[in-house]
């Protein structure tokens, strides 16, 4: 069973670099077809989808934030990264990481959100 889990600090400061790691069990993230995702929910809205690294180091960014997020991976950890830089209040939500199969044309596997605050 492939599992994820987010890791990274929970507060930030307003202007700082928000730096999170997906951590993956139970299966490889160079496995064919399969998209590394982050996607993020602030408080009382819903889901926004920020962007992919591919299984096969593709990487795709929501253009309403491609400015200021970076997604890398590194295979030898079996790990992803978001850094999203210039950091605001409205980037507070839970944020999940999570694998997009081409196959099943759905996404597969969920990380249970780490909760980061922007504030002072």
């Amino acid at each position: 069973q492939v599992q994820l889990q987010e890791s990274g600090p929970g507060l930030v400061k307003p202007s700082q670099t928000l730096s999170l790691t997906c951590t993956v069990s139970g299966g490889s993230i160079t496995t064919n077809n399969y998209y590394w995702t982050w996607i993020r929910q602030p408080p009382g809205k819903g889901l926004e989808w920020i962007g992919y690294i591919s299984y096969s180091g593709n990487i795709y960014y929501s253009p309403s934030l491609k400015s200021r997020i970076s997604i890398s991976r590194d295979t030898s950890k079996n790990q992803f990264t978001l850094q999203m830089s210039s950091v605001t209040p409205e980037d507070t939500a839970v944020y999940y990481c999570v694998s997009w199969s081409a196959v099943l044309q759905a996404y597969a596997y969920w990380g249970q959100g780490t909760q980061v605050t922007a504030s002072s």
